[in-house]
């Protein structure tokens, strides 16, 4: 059994579904799918929520381009003996459940504890309208994620209630799977209100961990709009090349040094579940991709990620880790490149520089640590 999820993206028109429904036709073993919203969709539902909010009747407008979309997708990818079931929904959703949120929002002073909460709910509605449309393209089983996705608050936050997530996932979903079930990504509900919450933007790769760590799946995949991690940001290093292979500790260090290919939260429960995480190109399915497991990268510089105005490197691990970084702090050093603190752990070396010299550093390490110009 796999996870895939799929992004924005991935299922932002007609041309990205059909890749969908390809990718997961190719499937001989039960799958899990778990879709975002359509690409755009979850930035209109804030847009029209603060014009509701501020009694400005324009979002009415973009509620209609919002049905307009989902419907033309409805017609180019949905089988006809399922097209008018999928059209009820989508069209009564759209227009009793979030037209009547924020309906609510543009014509009474709301409180604002009850807007607060509203505003989830409305922003959960782009995956309950996308995943009824992929389950109706796939015929699959579909399964409402917040039946088994639960935060608790913390702090003011809502944070995700991890022992309690994993025993739904596996009563719900653990045993005698179909062919293909699909699920949303990113949203969820609180354990003790049972009111709206959500994982936070990029959740949706976090809720397809989630499952495959909870139900122990074969590999988690990825699909995204990039063939999977980059030693760099190509548009600030032309010559950035594909990452075939990380540690989980490595993808760990880009996410969280800015790396936006997956969520940062989305690598523990893989990582402590050994589940083999794949990072792939829903446009390019032929491409390689990035496979994150318990090896390493075979690149003294596994890669450069950035953040605000820093920039985090991260290099392999191996016998002579001390004299690698040594080695590197030095090269960039003498070409008075300034360096954060390095930190260090048993599996890689991290450390911070300027964005501006991040070009000149990439070209100082390799030619450092491989020979090369």
């Amino acid at each position: 059994m796999k996870v895939l999820k799929f992004g924005g993206t991935s299922v932002g028109s007609t041309a990205s579904l059909l890749k969908v429904k390809e990718i997961v036709g190719r499937e001989t073993e039960p799958v899990i799918v778990v879709v975002s919203a359509l690409g755009g969709v979850t930035n209109q539902l804030l847009s029209m929520t603060e014009q509701a909010l501020g009694k400005d009747s324009a979002y009415e407008a973009t509620l209609a381009q919002l049905e307009e979309r989902h419907m033309g997708i409805i017609s180019d990818v949905v089988p006809g003996e399922r097209q008018q079931e999928c059209r009820e929904f989508v069209g009564e959703f759209i227009s009793m459940s979030l037209g009547g949120m924020l309906r609510m929002l543009c014509l009474n002073d709301v409180p604002a504890d009850i807007v607060a909460d509203m505003r989830k709910s409305i922003v959960s509605c782009g995956e309950i309208l996308s995943s009824a449309i992929v389950t109706m393209m796939l015929g699959a089983v579909p399964r409402y994620a917040p039946g088994f996705i639960k935060t608790r608050r913390r702090d003011g936050e809502d944070v995700l209630d991890k022992e309690q997530t994993a025993g739904l996932i596996r009563k719900e979903m653990g045993s005698q799977l179909p062919a293909v079930t699909v699920t949303q990504g990113f949203i969820s509900h609180d354990a003790a209100t049972d009111k709206d919450t959500n994982l936070g933007r990029g959740g949706s790769d976090f809720t397809a961990a989630l499952i495959a760590a909870a139900l122990g799946a074969d590999a988690l995949e990825i699909w995204t709009d990039v063939d999977g991690f980059l030693s760099a940001d190509p548009r600030v290093v032309p010559e950035a090349r594909l990452i075939s292979r990380l540690s989980f500790a490595q993808a760990e260090d880009l996410c969280n040094g800015g790396a936006k290919v997956v969520y940062y939260p989305t690598i523990a429960p893989v990582r402590e579940a050994g589940i083999p995480t794949w990072v792939k190109n829903t446009f390019r399915p032929e491409s390689l991709g990035t496979l994150i497991g318990n090896e390493m990268s075979d690149e003294a510089v596994a890669g450069v990620t950035s953040k605000d105005d820093t920039v985090t490197v991260v290099t392999r691990t191996g016998a002579h880790l001390a004299g690698i970084a040594d080695q590197l702090m030095r090269a960039l050093m003498a070409d008075d490149i300034a360096l954060c603190p390095v930190s260090r752990t048993p599996q890689s070396v991290t450390f911070r520089l300027m964005h501006d010299d991040v070009a000149q550093a990439v070209r100082l390490a390799h030619k450092a640590l491989l020979g090369q110009g």
